[in-house]
């Protein structure tokens, strides 16, 4: 199949090349922008079964004057000392003049004695903000201008004020985003132009990747778009980001693979055609799994509760589809008609390297298997153990930068008040019948919720001014409404004592921001539970069918496990453990399934399927891993540096869970391709022998197998 393929590919090359270029550009042309089916609501992706979602919904119903976002205000001294009646009288006059300048977007401005903190070192001010979606450039805009008219209202008043919130929190930290992301980019091209141009010496093949790739990016954002809107999906902002990485770091191994195998059939004495149509025959198979595999364990994210990964799944496994189709067809035909160019200045490629590392590396694999696959085993599982540790932290807040407006804000509010102050808890009253609450009801509930657990303060409540049946009581928490421990009590204990507490006749719906979370979380653990099982099943199959075994993929997927396990549990020792984090953020597990797991499957099957190919050459199974990690190895090493090197880029950021992100996936990357492919897989192979290809007995040697096709397509050597 894949030698048939190769000889169509290299005999219509122009063709191929041709009809690409002309999809390419009707895609481009004719899809939707991805920007039009992108969400920024935390809870628009969890299921309505949710109590928060269900708390949400109602809120918007009751109260549809609520603002998208809030604003907060916070008002001290100059001198610290505590406020006075006229500093008091000052900041209720700031809101009148604030509100009278009718910024866009902003609404409400509510302020008096119940804003002032018990201590009196603070007063408040809540603004609304008002857009069609949470992340309406609108809104930052709106921060910005009332922060300019908060100095020139309160010159010569003694008096000094920071806004603080989500909103304005990301205005302050908006360049490092950007900065942050832009480095990621820069740093993507340099490392993927820099290593391949040392590895191969030459900038045609160090540039291929990245025209390719950058080609690819515009096709499958089309593609996803266009999808999105035909299905009704939601996605991330950050799926534009997680889809740059994913394809240039796929897309990046499968140029190498192919790029490798070339070189090596050209030192062989290949011409450059037969050259290409054998590298397609041998390599075709394993990209095809490769990305099968990839393609299987996004596509598993359907399963998830959360619709962030059951979005994301699609939109990953079309990418994954486009740079195989890509990895098959386009690079074949271009490398066949640059032939020995590819390699240009280079004459590195017409002779076969002497006493290599990876020879050495292999030699030694292939010599002691049993030292090998124990020392890299004990490794991985000793970082594993690291995983009995973790825990989740959903406080973005504290991993940025603390010499911003918002952050001395927002230390200066929670100084003042309860530390749940910035994120009420919001818990929503209803009769459910559409009968009216009674101010007893209300007041009563009011009162009982005050010694809910947890619960610092109650604000006072506020009733619906369209549905007489729904009240809205703010909870303030006396733990960081993010903190794990917040969050656990919301989804432990609050919920279940304010249901208790409602009066007859009502019930009492939890939401906000600390409620969200705990959704979140509880959703976040039953999607990993399904998640991780499914796809191991799912990728065994693929390994079986590839490899015609039962034996192999049971102790690859438990290598690819093992692996996850292992970059969890060194993250949990750095950040946890050395930097005395309360946790790490709660969103790394996925992003290690999708770049560790999914991604680092790649190097498992191009190192399996090279030991095979090298058994079936009537090499016995310590030498065929030998062999195996010397000429695999060096792609294994140069695919898992670039693609570890982008990330390991993000440790360079000021932002904690960047910084989380770009370690784990770094390390995890490494793991992936020097520890698990290069040593624990053919190891632990060499050391099982013939058994592991039970019971297809795929490293049978194939006599009959040729190594040039027979069929001679065009004429001269390279």
């Amino acid at each position: 199949m894949f030698e048939r393929l190769g000889r169509f590919v290299v005999g219509k090359a122009w063709w191929v090349i041709g009809g690409w270029l002309i999809a390419a550009i009707a895609i481009i042309a004719t899809s939707p922008s991805l920007s039009d089916i992108t969400s920024a609501d935390q809870e628009s992706f969890l299921p309505h079964s949710y109590e928060s979602v269900q708390a949400t919904e109602l809120a918007s119903k009751a109260f549809p004057q609520s603002a998208t976002a809030t604003a907060t205000i916070v008002v001290k001294r100059d001198d610290g000392k505590p406020l006075t009646p006229a500093d008091e009288a000052r900041v209720g006059q700031l809101a009148q003049a604030l509100k009278a300048r009718d910024i866009p977007q902003t609404s409400g401005y509510l302020t008096g004695p119940q804003a002032v903190a018990p201590d009196k070192s603070v007063q408040i001010i809540s603004v609304g903000l008002d857009a069609d979606t949470p992340d309406d450039p609108k809104l930052l805009d709106a921060v910005r201008e009332l922060r300019g008219s908060i100095g020139s209202e309160l010159a010569g008043s003694g008096l000094t004020a920071g806004v603080a919130g989500d909103v304005a929190s990301f205005v302050d930290n908006e360049d490092t985003f950007n900065s942050a992301f832009a480095i990621v980019g820069v740093a993507t091209i340099v490392l993927i132009i820099g290593l391949i141009l040392i590895i191969f010496r030459s900038p045609i093949a160090a540039l291929l990747p990245v025209v390719v790739i950058g080609v690819v990016m515009s096709v499958t954002t089309g593609l996803v778009a266009a999808a999105g809107k035909a299905f009704d999906l939601n996605v991330s902002q950050d799926l534009q980001t997680i889809l740059l990485i994913v394809l240039f770091g796929i897309g990046t191994d499968y140029i190498l693979f192919l790029l490798f195998r070339y070189r090596e059939r050209l030192r062989a004495g290949d011409d450059k055609r037969t050259a290409m149509i054998v590298t397609v025959q041998r390599v075709g198979e394993v990209i095809t799994s490769a990305a099968g595999a990839v393609i299987v364990a996004f596509l598993v994210l359907l399963l998830a509760s959360l619709g962030f990964f059951g979005s994301l799944g699609p939109a990953l496994a079309i990418a994954v589809a486009v740079m195989l189709v890509t990895s098959l067809t386009l690079i074949p035909a271009i490398v066949s008609l640059l032939g020995r160019w590819v390699f240009w200045p280079s004459k590195a490629w017409q002779r076969t390297p002497t006493a290599s590392l990876s020879r050495r590396l292999g030699a030694a694999v292939g010599r002691r298997p049993a030292v090998v696959a124990a020392a890299s085993g004990v490794l991985l599982v000793a970082l594993a153990a690291g995983v009995l540790g973790y825990k989740a932290d959903y406080d973005f807040s504290a991993g940025f930068p603390q010499d911003t407006e918002s952050a001395r804000a927002a230390q200066d509010l929670q100084r003042g008040f309860a530390a749940g102050a910035l994120a009420p808890t919001e818990v929503y009253l209803t009769t459910g019948d559409g009968s009216p609450l009674t101010d007893q009801q209300i007041n009563d509930f009011a009162a009982a919720s005050a010694s809910a657990p947890g619960v610092a303060r109650v604000q006072p409540a506020e009733r619906s001014t369209t549905d007489p049946s729904v009240a809205r009581i703010n909870l303030l928490l006396d733990e960081n409404p993010v903190s794990n421990e917040a969050i656990s009590l919301v989804r432990d204990d609050l919920r279940d004592a304010l249901h208790a507490k409602a009066p007859q006749g009502t019930k009492a719906l939890v939401g906000g921001p600390t409620a969200i979370f705990a959704d979140i979380n509880s959703a976040n653990n039953r999607d990993l539970s399904v998640i991780l099982p499914v796809a191991a099943g799912l990728i065994a199959l693929i390994l079986a069918l590839l490899l015609r075994s039962l034996v192999a993929p049971v102790y690859l997927v438990i290598a690819v496990l093992l692996n996850f396990a292992a970059t969890l549990g060194a993250t949990v020792y750095v950040f946890q453990g050395l930097q005395g984090n309360p946790g790490v953020t709660f969103q790394l597990p996925i992003i290690l399934y999708l770049f560790v797991v999914a991604i680092g499957t790649d190097y498992n099957i191009l190192m399996i399927a090279r030991l095979r190919e090298e058994a079936r050459e009537g090499n016995e199974p310590h030498e065929a891993a030998a062999i195996g990690v010397e000429h695999a190895g060096p792609t294994v090493a140069a695919a898992g540096l670039i693609l570890a090197g982008t990330f390991g880029v993000l440790m360079l950021a000021p932002i904690s869970f960047l910084q989380q992100m770009g370690f784990a996936v770094a390390i995890g990357i490494v793991l992936s391709a020097f520890v698990m492919s290069m040593f624990f897989v053919p190891a632990l192979t060499g050391l099982i022998g013939h058994k592991a290809w039970w019971p297809g007995h795929g490293d049978e040697r194939r006599v009959s197998e040729p190594d040039v096709p027979p069929e001679p397509v065009g004429v001269g050597r390279v």
